[in-house]
Protein backbone atom coordinates (compact mmCIF):
# COMPACT_ATOMS: atom_id res chain seq x y z
CA UNK A 1 0.00 0.00 0.00
CA UNK A 2 2.91 2.24 0.78
CA UNK A 3 4.50 1.95 -2.39
CA UNK A 4 1.19 2.18 -4.42
CA UNK A 5 0.78 5.47 -2.52
CA UNK A 6 4.33 6.96 -3.11
CA UNK A 7 4.02 6.08 -7.21
CA UNK A 8 0.34 7.35 -7.00
CA UNK A 9 2.09 10.80 -5.48
CA UNK A 10 4.95 10.64 -7.29
CA UNK A 11 3.20 10.01 -10.65
CA UNK A 12 0.74 13.29 -9.92
CA UNK A 13 3.04 14.98 -9.25
CA UNK A 14 4.61 14.42 -12.39
CA UNK A 15 1.59 15.82 -14.45
CA UNK A 16 2.25 19.14 -12.47
CA UNK A 17 3.38 22.00 -15.80
CA UNK A 18 4.96 25.25 -14.61
CA UNK A 19 2.38 27.78 -16.44
CA UNK A 20 5.05 30.34 -18.03
CA UNK A 21 7.35 27.67 -19.71
CA UNK A 22 4.03 26.33 -21.28
CA UNK A 23 3.18 29.42 -22.42
CA UNK A 24 6.72 29.81 -24.10
CA UNK A 25 6.92 29.21 -27.83
CA UNK A 26 8.28 25.53 -29.28
CA UNK A 27 11.88 25.73 -30.64
CA UNK A 28 12.43 23.37 -34.36
CA UNK A 29 15.33 21.96 -32.89
CA UNK A 30 16.26 19.90 -29.55
CA UNK A 31 20.15 19.35 -30.89
CA UNK A 32 21.25 21.97 -28.05
CA UNK A 33 18.50 21.16 -25.18
CA UNK A 34 20.67 22.10 -22.37
CA UNK A 35 21.59 25.68 -23.61
CA UNK A 36 17.90 25.35 -23.85
CA UNK A 37 16.84 24.79 -21.06
CA UNK A 38 19.59 27.38 -19.21
CA UNK A 39 18.68 29.91 -21.60
CA UNK A 40 14.22 29.53 -21.09
CA UNK A 41 15.25 29.18 -17.51
CA UNK A 42 17.24 32.27 -17.14
CA UNK A 43 14.40 34.14 -19.20
CA UNK A 44 11.20 33.13 -17.68
CA UNK A 45 12.49 32.03 -13.63
CA UNK A 46 15.56 33.48 -12.97
CA UNK A 47 15.11 33.07 -9.12
CA UNK A 48 16.03 29.41 -10.28
CA UNK A 49 19.71 28.26 -10.33
CA UNK A 50 20.19 25.50 -12.60
CA UNK A 51 23.56 23.74 -11.23
CA UNK A 52 23.71 20.84 -14.33
CA UNK A 53 21.40 19.18 -16.92
CA UNK A 54 21.82 15.82 -18.17
CA UNK A 55 19.63 13.50 -20.15
CA UNK A 56 17.46 11.12 -18.22
CA UNK A 57 16.14 7.73 -19.53
CA UNK A 58 12.80 9.35 -20.65
CA UNK A 59 13.72 10.18 -24.62
CA UNK A 60 14.14 14.14 -24.76
CA UNK A 61 13.22 14.85 -21.04
CA UNK A 62 16.60 16.22 -19.35
CA UNK A 63 17.12 15.78 -15.50
CA UNK A 64 17.97 19.30 -14.24
CA UNK A 65 19.42 19.91 -10.95
CA UNK A 66 18.44 23.35 -9.40
CA UNK A 67 19.88 24.93 -6.33
CA UNK A 68 16.48 23.56 -4.82
CA UNK A 69 15.63 20.06 -6.34
CA UNK A 70 15.28 18.13 -8.89
CA UNK A 71 13.14 18.32 -12.13
CA UNK A 72 12.19 16.98 -15.43
CA UNK A 73 12.60 19.58 -18.41
CA UNK A 74 11.28 18.69 -22.22
CA UNK A 75 14.36 19.31 -24.74
CA UNK A 76 12.73 21.78 -26.33
CA UNK A 77 12.41 23.73 -22.43
CA UNK A 78 8.32 23.93 -22.45
CA UNK A 79 8.00 21.10 -20.12
CA UNK A 80 8.56 21.10 -16.87
CA UNK A 81 7.90 17.51 -14.88
CA UNK A 82 7.89 18.36 -11.01
CA UNK A 83 8.34 15.20 -9.04
CA UNK A 84 10.76 11.58 -8.77
CA UNK A 85 11.14 10.03 -12.11
CA UNK A 86 10.43 6.04 -10.99
CA UNK A 87 11.35 3.19 -13.39
CA UNK A 88 8.84 0.04 -13.10
CA UNK A 89 11.63 -2.45 -13.47
CA UNK A 90 10.48 -5.93 -14.00
CA UNK A 91 14.14 -7.35 -11.56
CA UNK A 92 14.29 -4.83 -9.27
CA UNK A 93 10.16 -3.83 -8.31
CA UNK A 94 10.14 0.43 -8.15
CA UNK A 95 13.10 2.43 -8.99
CA UNK A 96 13.74 5.65 -7.90
CA UNK A 97 15.70 7.00 -10.97
CA UNK A 98 15.96 10.34 -9.56
CA UNK A 99 17.21 9.31 -6.02
CA UNK A 100 20.30 7.12 -8.07
CA UNK A 101 21.06 10.25 -9.99
CA UNK A 102 21.55 12.69 -7.03
CA UNK A 103 23.64 10.01 -5.51
CA UNK A 104 26.28 11.32 -8.05
CA UNK A 105 25.44 14.77 -6.74
CA UNK A 106 25.55 13.93 -3.10
CA UNK A 107 29.19 12.16 -3.43
CA UNK A 108 30.57 15.02 -5.06
CA UNK A 109 29.44 17.75 -2.35
CA UNK A 110 30.22 15.47 0.10
CA UNK A 111 34.02 14.76 -0.98
CA UNK A 112 34.20 19.34 -1.63
CA UNK A 113 34.13 19.33 1.79
CA UNK A 114 37.01 19.33 4.50
CA UNK A 115 37.51 18.35 7.66
CA UNK A 116 37.28 22.03 8.94
CA UNK A 117 33.41 21.95 7.77
CA UNK A 118 32.82 19.34 10.28
CA UNK A 119 32.30 18.71 13.67
CA UNK A 120 33.72 15.08 13.43
CA UNK A 121 33.51 12.44 16.27
CA UNK A 122 36.20 10.01 15.11
CA UNK A 123 36.51 6.31 17.35
CA UNK A 124 39.88 5.78 19.00
CA UNK A 125 41.11 3.19 16.76
CA UNK A 126 40.58 2.01 13.03
CA UNK A 127 38.24 4.30 11.05
CA UNK A 128 36.23 1.84 9.30
CA UNK A 129 33.76 4.12 7.55
CA UNK A 130 32.42 7.07 7.73
CA UNK A 131 28.98 9.08 7.59
CA UNK A 132 28.12 12.61 7.17
CA UNK A 133 24.96 13.24 9.54
CA UNK A 134 22.85 16.35 9.19
CA UNK A 135 21.73 17.14 12.37
CA UNK A 136 20.11 19.77 14.32
CA UNK A 137 20.77 20.70 18.30
CA UNK A 138 16.86 20.30 19.24
CA UNK A 139 15.51 17.10 17.09
CA UNK A 140 14.66 14.00 19.64
CA UNK A 141 16.26 11.53 16.98
CA UNK A 142 19.36 13.97 16.84
CA UNK A 143 19.86 13.61 20.99
CA UNK A 144 19.36 9.62 20.58
CA UNK A 145 21.95 9.19 17.83
CA UNK A 146 24.56 11.63 19.39
CA UNK A 147 23.88 9.65 22.96
CA UNK A 148 24.59 6.26 20.87
CA UNK A 149 28.05 7.73 19.58
CA UNK A 150 30.47 4.89 21.61
CA UNK A 151 28.25 2.00 19.61
CA UNK A 152 29.15 4.09 16.80
CA UNK A 153 32.94 3.91 17.63
CA UNK A 154 32.52 0.52 18.46
CA UNK A 155 32.13 -0.05 15.17
CA UNK A 156 34.58 1.84 13.82
CA UNK A 157 32.67 4.38 12.25
CA UNK A 158 33.35 8.23 12.62
CA UNK A 159 30.55 10.42 12.58
CA UNK A 160 30.81 13.88 10.67
CA UNK A 161 28.30 16.51 11.31
CA UNK A 162 27.08 19.14 9.71
CA UNK A 163 24.09 21.89 10.68
CA UNK A 164 21.17 21.35 9.40
CA UNK A 165 18.20 23.92 10.95
CA UNK A 166 15.03 22.84 10.49
CA UNK A 167 13.29 26.05 11.89
CA UNK A 168 15.53 27.54 9.39
CA UNK A 169 18.01 30.33 10.16
CA UNK A 170 17.89 33.32 12.72
CA UNK A 171 15.95 30.83 14.58
CA UNK A 172 16.82 29.33 18.39
CA UNK A 173 17.99 25.88 16.66
CA UNK A 174 20.12 27.94 14.42
CA UNK A 175 22.00 30.01 17.34
CA UNK A 176 22.85 26.53 18.98
CA UNK A 177 24.54 25.21 16.15
CA UNK A 178 26.36 28.53 15.63
CA UNK A 179 27.47 28.32 19.51
CA UNK A 180 28.08 24.91 19.24
CA UNK A 181 30.47 25.57 16.08
CA UNK A 182 32.26 28.97 17.23
CA UNK A 183 33.61 27.27 20.93
CA UNK A 184 36.75 26.79 21.83
CA UNK A 185 35.96 23.18 22.15
CA UNK A 186 33.24 21.78 19.49
CA UNK A 187 32.98 18.25 20.66
CA UNK A 188 32.68 19.72 24.06
CA UNK A 189 29.76 22.50 23.51
CA UNK A 190 27.98 19.95 20.46
CA UNK A 191 27.77 17.19 23.91
CA UNK A 192 26.61 19.16 26.34
CA UNK A 193 23.96 20.87 23.56
CA UNK A 194 22.86 17.73 22.09
CA UNK A 195 22.38 16.86 26.17
CA UNK A 196 19.58 19.55 26.69
CA UNK A 197 22.04 21.47 28.41
CA UNK A 198 22.62 25.07 27.84
CA UNK A 199 25.71 26.42 26.58
CA UNK A 200 27.06 29.53 26.19
CA UNK A 201 26.31 31.74 23.22
CA UNK A 202 28.65 32.64 20.52
CA UNK A 203 28.79 33.75 17.06
CA UNK A 204 31.90 34.49 14.31
CA UNK A 205 32.16 32.78 10.99
CA UNK A 206 30.54 29.95 10.47
CA UNK A 207 29.09 27.52 7.39
CA UNK A 208 25.58 26.70 9.26
CA UNK A 209 23.73 29.03 6.59
CA UNK A 210 25.86 27.12 3.90
CA UNK A 211 25.35 23.95 5.22
CA UNK A 212 21.52 24.30 5.82
CA UNK A 213 21.29 25.02 1.96
CA UNK A 214 23.47 22.29 0.89
CA UNK A 215 21.19 19.44 2.77
CA UNK A 216 17.95 21.44 1.10
CA UNK A 217 20.17 20.93 -2.46
CA UNK A 218 20.84 17.45 -1.61
CA UNK A 219 17.10 16.36 -0.38
CA UNK A 220 17.30 16.55 2.96
CA UNK A 221 14.28 17.27 4.43
CA UNK A 222 14.61 16.13 8.24
CA UNK A 223 17.19 15.47 10.54
CA UNK A 224 18.96 13.57 11.13
CA UNK A 225 19.72 12.56 7.72
CA UNK A 226 22.98 11.09 6.82
CA UNK A 227 24.49 10.86 3.71
CA UNK A 228 27.34 7.83 3.03
CA UNK A 229 30.33 8.19 1.18
CA UNK A 230 28.57 6.61 -2.20
CA UNK A 231 26.09 9.15 -2.59
CA UNK A 232 23.24 7.72 -0.52
CA UNK A 233 20.68 9.59 1.79
CA UNK A 234 19.52 7.97 4.67
CA UNK A 235 16.75 9.49 6.48
CA UNK A 236 16.00 8.86 10.46
CA UNK A 237 17.98 7.38 13.36
CA UNK A 238 19.33 4.42 13.28
CA UNK A 239 21.10 1.85 15.61
CA UNK A 240 25.24 1.63 15.03
CA UNK A 241 24.63 -2.22 14.42
CA UNK A 242 22.26 -1.50 11.54
CA UNK A 243 24.74 1.00 10.03
CA UNK A 244 27.72 -1.16 10.18
CA UNK A 245 25.57 -3.52 8.04
CA UNK A 246 24.59 -1.05 5.53
CA UNK A 247 28.36 0.53 5.34
CA UNK A 248 29.04 -3.47 4.77
CA UNK A 249 31.65 -3.44 7.36
CA UNK A 250 29.77 -6.09 9.46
Amino acid sequence: MTTLRTLSTGLMSLLLVLSALLAAPVLASDSDAEERIRERFADLIPSVQVRSVTASEVPDFYQVSTDESTIYVSGDGQYVLLGEMLRLDPERGVVNLTDEARNGERKAAIEALSAEDMISYPPEGEVKAQMYVFTDIDCGYCRSMHAAMADFHAEGIQINYLGFPRAGPNSASHTKLVSAWCADDQQAAMDQAKAGRSIPEKSCSNPISDQLRLGQALGVSGTPATVLADGRLLPGFRPAADMARVLGIK
